[in-house]
Order: structure tokens, then C-alpha cells, then sequence
């Protein structure tokens, strides 16, 4: 059994001054290490008295915080032989690039498994009108999926596509092929797409499909597809576990006119 290198004094840190009560903060940074892997499976924590020490709480506050890992499987709590962390990262997480973004899209829905939750026709929303260029009116496509990588959820998609683009394929369709590939499939040229990257923290419906608590951040993609006509063709806001999913970007140092700055690569 190893035993974790890294001190209490180094790796946990409290302020009286926060709201949050002392034993959730020891939490939080126990837990984020152990989530990075700066604390490994079979490694053992410093125990109670050694962190109540060190953090200048009381052996119950140190004692709550072990016992709130241990309660999210990140650790076991042995009489006489201490507190052992038990995580493994159950995937490698999905990475993902600006690079072929589209062609990205693509590889990454050939490679994992999706389980279509909601699929239908409605009348869109503010947000959905101003992102396809459509009225209150008209009707779109709405779909909610699922993606697994080995069984493992990390991506929650809400995608709203135009209704007439939308009828050249069925819901079984879309269960078992990426969406890109059927808006060719039905003639579209698809030519960009616009991104935006923002974090958002899970609702109730979202945690438990994800797997994650109620709150736990996320990061949340938003994307609009338009054709080589300029059409919005698709959009779609993805809500991804930041645990199992990594976002790349390659930059290079290029000099301007005014300063130097870092610009995207391939």
C-alpha cells in the first residue's frame, strides 16, 4: 500500500472567513486532488489528528470532511490502517480540438454511444429563433441525447434543427448516426460553425442523467451550424463533465502590429 508524499500542511488550506463551514473546504481540496490524481488509488491521506493539526480545526471537523470522501467512494476508512483512497478514473476523459472542428464532431459521435432521451417537434423559443433565424410560428426539431464513453456518461446534447430539415430523417436515425452525417446525408452543405464556451452548474434532471450532483459544474458548449448558403442549419448546447471531458486548443506566438499574441493553430 503506498503512502500519499504530499504533506497536510501543503495540501489543505482553510479561511474562518468563508462561508462555507471548515470541513466541506478540507473537502473540496481532498476531493480535487484526489479527482487530479495528485492523490493515486492506494494511497493513504494524512488522518485525523495529523489534518486537524495542520488546518487548525478540531479532530470532529477534520473527521467529517474524511467521512464525506468516503461517502462518494473516493476513499475507505479503515480502523488501525487509516484512510485509502479507492478512485480510479473509470475513462481516459474525451478530448476535443477547434482543429477539424466539424470533422471532430463527427469522429467523436462514431466513437461513443448515445441513447436518445427526447425527440420531437415544438415551437421554438426566443433563444432558439434568434440562433436558426425562425418565428414563433414555425416548427423545429428538438432532440436530447445522451454520450457514453464505455458505458460512461459525459455529454448531455439539446439540438433544435429546422422542421423541414428535420423531416429527411427519423428517430431511429438519429439514434444511431451523428447528426452532421445525416444533414449531409440530406443534401446540406455544411460550411462553419460558431462556438461559444461558458460553464453552467447541473440541474436536477441533468445530475442525475450525468451522474453528477445537483449544482456540480459543468462546461457548456453552444454551437450553430449554417450551411454553405449561410443557413442555420443545427443548434446545440452541450453540457459536458469537465472529469471526462478535455477541451484542446494548439495556439502559436505570432507578432502583430501593436504586440505580440497567441493565435490558433493547426
Amino acid at each position: 500500500m503506498a503512502q500519499a508524499q504530499t504533506t497536510a500542511d501543503s495540501i489543505v488550506k482553510v479561511d474562518e472567513g468563508l462561508p462555507t463551514p471548515l470541513y466541506h473546504q478540507i473537502y473540496l481540496v481532498l476531493r480535487n486532488k484526489i479527482i487530479d490524481g495528485e492523490f493515486v488509488d492506494g494511497d493513504l491521506l494524512p488522518g485525523e489528528e495529523r489534518t486537524a493539526r495542520s488546518c487548525g480545526v478540531s479532530r470532529i471537523t477534520a473527521k467529517r470532511a474524511l467521512n464525506e470522501l468516503a461517502e462518494d467512494g473516493l476513499v475507505v476508512r479503515e480502523r488501525g490502517r487509516g484512510t485509502r483512497v479507492i478512485h480510479r478514473s473509470p475513462t481516459p476523459p474525451v478530448r476535443a480540438g477547434v482543429e477539424g472542428l466539424l470533422e471532430n464532431i463527427v469522429a467523436m459521435g462514431m466513437e461513443t454511444e448515445v441513447e436518445l432521451i427526447q425527440f420531437g417537434y415544438v415551437a421554438p423559443n426566443d433563444g432558439v429563433q434568434r440562433a436558426l433565424g425562425c418565428g414563433p410560428g414555425d416548427k423545429v426539431q428538438r432532440a436530447v441525447r445522451l454520450r457514453r464513453l464505455e458505458g460512461e456518461p459525459f455529454s448531455h446534447l439539446t439540438t433544435y434543427v429546422p422542421d423541414d430539415i428535420g423531416r429527411t430523417y427519423s428517430r431511429d436515425d438519429l439514434a444511431s448516426t451523428p447528426l452532421l452525417t445525416l444533414l449531409e446525408r440530406g443534401g446540406i452543405e455544411v460550411s462553419r460553425a460558431e462556438q461559444t464556451i461558458t460553464a453552467t452548474l447541473a440541474d436536477a434532471e441533468v445530475a442525475r442523467r450525468l451522474g453528477v450532483e445537483l449544482g456540480a459544474p459543468l462546461l457548456r458548449i453552444g454551437r450553430i451550424v449554417y450551411d454553405q448558403q449561410n443557413r442555420a442549419v443545427e443548434y446545440i448546447t452541450g453540457l459536458y463533465r469537465p472529469d471526462r471531458y478535455q477541451y484542446r486548443m494548439n495556439l502559436s506566438r505570432v507578432q502583430t502590429d501593436r504586440a505580440n499574441a497567441w493565435s490558433p493553430s493547426g
